[in-house]
């Protein structure tokens, strides 16, 4: 371990504590079979002390430590992706069709069984490839046994037992067919439900070459269900290790590339300076007239970070870095993005159209789902290069107006005036600009909601939804959980660097009560993060 004060440094009682457990994780992340089935022990984590590092001027390295240093990032990522995608299964490969590397493998593949089918069909035969073949799928079908299947391991090592099968093959009494039948069984034994049908076409191959290279294409199957269970079963273990495995690579990275922060430190910079700057100050509310000269409003570190997780929800990302300890989520924060941006303009044609139309309609809950599905579908497309919001605004506002005009008729009301419906059609069309003010509205109260439940500690129940946002609640709510549950998991790993960071600039030299308050911190200025000067939002107030 480096001793350079520089560099956040873990503390050498915890990494002894829990390199056990490390090891274990390691063992798991690096995908061997034998690693996937060993019992992965959790360890308490150990407690760090982190300082930030100062940006170093670049360095020459080595291929051996390039090496190093991307074995370390993929399997930190490896590792982050199966404790937050709960989807993660492993695929098996496939080469594309014109490539060289499908090619060569086509072509060895190829030989091999050409070679197999021909000292098979000497006189007498020879079965010394086949036999390796047998081999192979002994310790693969062995493999797949767990601890408590005794009775079908001593099958297996009783009929598969390769001495046997060599004096049966010298003897000339060795019956391969029997052999692939038992094996053929055995698959069908172990293999999971899904791969029923594939082991049952085994059995109406002939062929011994053709036999064995379906066996092997199976199996190879097999080896992917094994591991995408193995991945199930130790996923509650990384769970409890993942925080300390990612935190340890991440040190070991940032030990080899010092400027590993620079990203993250210009992003915490930002959001702090947001929050300190003359606007913030004015937009908060007057508690007892004029602040004090000796107490001015200042949020805590936590109302930095969750300000700073919220700017990622407004990132550009052709344009900038992304911050390198969200670098592995930056996906998930796109798709984040891309879903609010959704529900944005969702909750601002539905806003105006509900509006513009009779006090009953918005209560007619059959009819507002309807609507809400329809704009859905008509937006599905919006994260193609090919969508235009503009034109697909203008296929809802006529869908809309014809539904409202629909509804309202089925109810007895009045119906729409043309200039009405102009002018309906028109405000939908202004929500394509970013600076329409009912979308303004909308995508603030957004924020606000989203970093109301970020400070409420993940508490139930879920923070009160703000005027206006009533039709998308259930959406809103749904996003709101996946972005909260990415941020507390990127905290729990890598908020000893953002506290190190802020510290530097002050944030932590706060009052008693400021560090007793860590989840019950001021509102950060989200207009910043929309556009300036809206409306009154006393338009937007009733659901």
């Amino acid at each position: 371990m480096s001793e350079n004060p520089d560099k956040p440094n873990i503390n050498e009682a915890g990494e002894s504590k829990s390199s056990d457990s490390e090891q274990g994780l390691e063992d798991a992340v690096e995908g061997s079979d034998e690693a996937l089935q060993k019992n992965i022990k959790s360890g308490p984590p150990s407690t760090q002390r982190m300082q930030r590092p100062h940006s170093s001027p670049p360095r020459f390295v080595t291929v051996e430590e390039l090496l190093d240093t991307a074995k370390g990032v993929a399997n930190m990522a490896l590792a982050h992706e199966i404790v937050v995608n709960g989807d993660f299964r492993i695929k098996p490969v496939e080469l594309p069709e014109d490539s060289l590397e499908k090619r060569v493998k086509d072509i060895v593949h190829k030989a091999f069984w050409d070679c197999l089918s021909v000292q098979l069909s000497e006189d007498p035969p020879t079965y010394d490839h086949a036999i390796k073949l047998v081999g192979e799928i002994k310790e693969t079908l062995l493999s797949f046994l767990l601890p408590g299947h005794s009775r079908l391991r001593n099958q297996i090592m009783e009929v598969l037992d390769l001495d046997l099968i060599k004096q049966e093959a010298e003897n000339g009494a060795l019956d391969i067919s029997k052999l692939a039948e038992f094996i053929i069984g055995m698959m069908g034994t172990v293999c999971a439900p899904a791969r029923d049908e594939e082991v049952k076409k085994l059995k109406d191959i002939k062929e011994i070459v053709p036999l064995f290279r379906a066996i092997f294409s199976v199996l190879d199957l097999m080896k992917v269900d094994m591991a995408n269970f193995a991945v199930t079963s130790i996923r509650p273990h990384l769970m409890q290790q993942s925080v300390e495995y990612e935190r340890k690579k991440f040190q070991q990275l940032l030990e080899k590339q010092p400027n590993s922060l620079d990203f993250v430190t210009q992003w915490l910079e930002e959001a702090a300076d947001d929050l300190m700057n003359q606007k913030y100050k004015n937009a908060l509310p007057a508690e007892g007239g004029a602040a004090d000269s000796g107490d001015s409003p200042m949020p805590n570190p936590v109302a930095v970070q969750n300000y700073a997780y919220l700017k990622l929800l407004k990132w550009d990302h052709l344009q900038r870095p992304f911050p390198e300890t969200v670098l592995m989520d930056q996906a998930r924060f796109q798709e984040l993005q891309l879903q609010l941006e959704q529900l944005t303009i969702l909750g601002a044609v539905l806003l105006v159209t509900f509006s513009m139309a009779a006090p009953g309609i918005s209560s007619q809950a059959d009819f507002a789902e309807k609507l809400k599905t329809i704009v859905k579908i008509l937006l599905t497309d919006a994260h193609l290069p090919s969508f235009h919001l503009k034109d697909a605004l203008t296929t809802i506002g006529e869908k809309v107006c014809l539904e409202v005009s629909g509804c309202l008729a089925l109810c007895g009301l009045t119906p729409f005036t043309t200039e009405k419906e102009t002018v309906l059609k028109g405000q939908i069309q202004a929500v394509a600009s970013p600076d329409d003010p009912i979308r303004r509205i909308i995508d603030s109260r957004i924020l606000i909601f989203l970093e109301s439940y970020l400070a409420s500690g993940h508490q139930k129940p879920l923070p009160t939804v703000p005027g206006g946002l009533g039709p998308v609640q259930k959406e809103l709510e749904e996003v709101a959980v996946k972005f909260v549950r990415l941020v507390n998991y990127n905290k729990m790993v890598f908020s000893p660097y953002y506290d190190a960071i802020l510290s530097e600039h002050g944030w932590s030299t706060r009052t008693n009560r400021d560090v007793e308050r860590r989840g019950r911190h001021e509102a950060p200025p989200l207009s910043f993060l929309t556009c300036s000067g809206a409306p009154s939002p006393d338009m937007a107030s009733a659901d």
